[in-house]
Formats: C-alpha cells, structure tokens, sequence
C-alpha cells in the first residue's frame, strides 16, 4: 500500500518529500513520477538503467519456487532475528547528539521497515507478519518483480528504484533494512537507517547449492564473501549479531531448473548444456542450502 510508506518517500531528484496527486507523486520543485496500475510507483532517474534487473521470467521462477517452501528456513530465521533484534534495540525516537537528521514520520514510532532488493517481496512479507503495526517499502531496480511485491502484503508499498544511487527514501527513516541476495550500497543503508537501527543481511556460504554448482556448472561462491560484506560494510555498520542457517533441499528435475532460472546463473549458463547436465541428475536431488544471516547497527 503506497500510501503508508509515502511519509517516507523523497525525491530520486533534489530529495524534497513527495506527495500525491491523483495518481502520481509530486515533490515542491515539480518533479513527478506516475503511480503504476499494478501498484508500485518507479522513482527511478531518468538516466537510470534497468537492464540488471530480474526479468519477468526470472521473477516467475522465484516466485514459483518460494511460494513453495523451499527457502523457508532462511524466511523464519529472518523474522525471529527481526523481532529479538528489533527488542533489544535502543530506541530511536531522538536522533541523539551524532546527527541532526529527522526521521521520515513522526506519526510512526517504530520507523519502517526498508527490504533493499526485495525481489517479488517473499522476506519482506514474512518479516511483517511477525512485525504487527509496521509497513514496509519494497526496493527494486525490476518492474517485474515489483508488480508482485505491491501484492504480497497489505502493508507493503513497492518502489522501483536503482540500489547503487541515492535511494528515494528520508535521511534515518528504516528501523530495520533487510537485503537478501541483493546489492548493498553501505554509504545509502546507513543514511536511511535511524541511529540505532539494524540491516539484516542475508549472503550464500560456498556451500549454497554445491551439488548443483558442481553439476550443473552453475556461478559459485567466495569463500571470502562474508569477510569482504564485512569490510565493505564496517565504515557505515557495526556488526552486532551472525548465525548460519543450513538445511537440506529435496529437489524435483522442475525445482532444480527453477532455482538455476531464478538467481544470477539464469544470466550466465548455456540452456542445452544445462538441459543435458539436468537429465544426468537423480531425482529428487539433495541439494545443500546455506546461509549466514548477518545484523549490523547503525551507531547512535
């Protein structure tokens, strides 16, 4: 729902707060972007490129394989993270002697919650589900996947909008930011966290879906990853909590092909090796999933 998360919207432009005009959003200088009929808003510069967003295919594949169940542990481990986290966290009603940001809505207390690539809105659902009263804004560079997002939740308002420039939301307006598989822009997570607040992350381990990595040649992961997410991040987030989630998958030939078509190999991997790789496979496959799931504070 758009309207619960405007309060927090600014202008991809010069940053102004936007407000609505019948079906658009406006801010004091004049710019204005046209609200979508599938219920998202796109606040996205107009040289932006959105040729590195998931295409509709690839949402479809996600959507279909999610809805299924597969990745339910990482959603659960989200959520209890959120609300143990979230408790024990300082509160953030006043921005304290550091900062004289405003937060984005001084009618919410409890801030919003920001997931920075939701992708079809899967976690961020999830996540408020256990989060009674709070709304939450979805960010993604695709339409496709967005289009999804506006309905996964009734307090969820979805934003196009490009990861790697200023995002479109009010210096510390987030008590919670989510990023699950997605581009983490340190300098812009922390502008948009309160002072106090906490980013969730989520990032593959080298043991996330080996058994498909090594038969099917899919992309694999850095060892490294998570020491590198922590450098990148230290500057801007002080890590405060870090847990593993693993389990095991149980995989038809048809989920197999649908978490290849939903992640970043879909990019890269040659249809007619995969469909003969694919053939080679027992079914059902066990496949290795692992995560760590990461929390990081904004200092006050």
């Amino acid at each position: 729902m758009l309207q619960d998360i405007e309060p927090y919207l600014a202008c991809p432009h010069c940053a102004q707060a936007l407000t609505r005009h019948e079906r658009s959003l406006r801010c004091p200088a004049g710019h204005s972007f046209d609200l979508a009929k599938q219920g998202y808003v796109s606040l996205l510069a107009g040289d932006a490129h959105t040729g590195t967003g998931d295409t509709a295919e690839m949402v479809a594949a996600r959507a279909d394989f999610l809805t299924a169940g597969h990745y339910r542990p990482i959603a659960d481990a989200l959520a209890e993270a959120a609300t143990a986290l979230l408790g024990a966290a300082p509160s953030a009603g006043g921005a304290g002697p550091e900062t004289t940001e405003t937060t984005g809505s001084p009618e919410d207390p409890d801030g919003l919650v920001v997931d920075l690539g939701a992708g079809t809105g899967h976690y961020l659902a999830h996540v408020l589900d256990a989060l009674p009263g709070r709304v939450g804004a979805a960010l993604d560079i695709s339409k496709f996947a967005l289009r999804r997002a506006a309905k996964a939740h009734p307090r969820i308002g979805a934003v196009v909008c490009d990861a790697w420039r200023p995002l479109p939301l009010r210096d510390a307006s987030a008590e919670l930011m989510l990023n699950v598989f997605a581009p983490r822009n340190g300098p812009e997570i922390r502008r948009v966290l309160r002072p106090g607040g906490i980013l969730l992350l989520v990032s593959p381990t080298a043991n996330h879906l080996r058994e498909l990595v090594d038969a099917l040649g899919l992309l694999s992961v850095d060892e490294e990853k998570q020491r590198r997410i922590d450098e990148k991040l230290g500057p801007y987030l002080t890590p405060v909590d870090q847990r593993s989630v693993e389990f095991t998958l149980r995989l038809s030939a048809q989920d197999v092909r649908t978490v290849v078509g939903m992640g970043p190999s879909a990019w890269h991997t040659d249809a007619d090796r995969l469909a003969a790789a694919l053939a080679a496979l027992p079914e059902p496959v066990e496949v290795s999933a692992s995560v760590t799931v990461a929390a990081y504070r904004r200092p006050r």
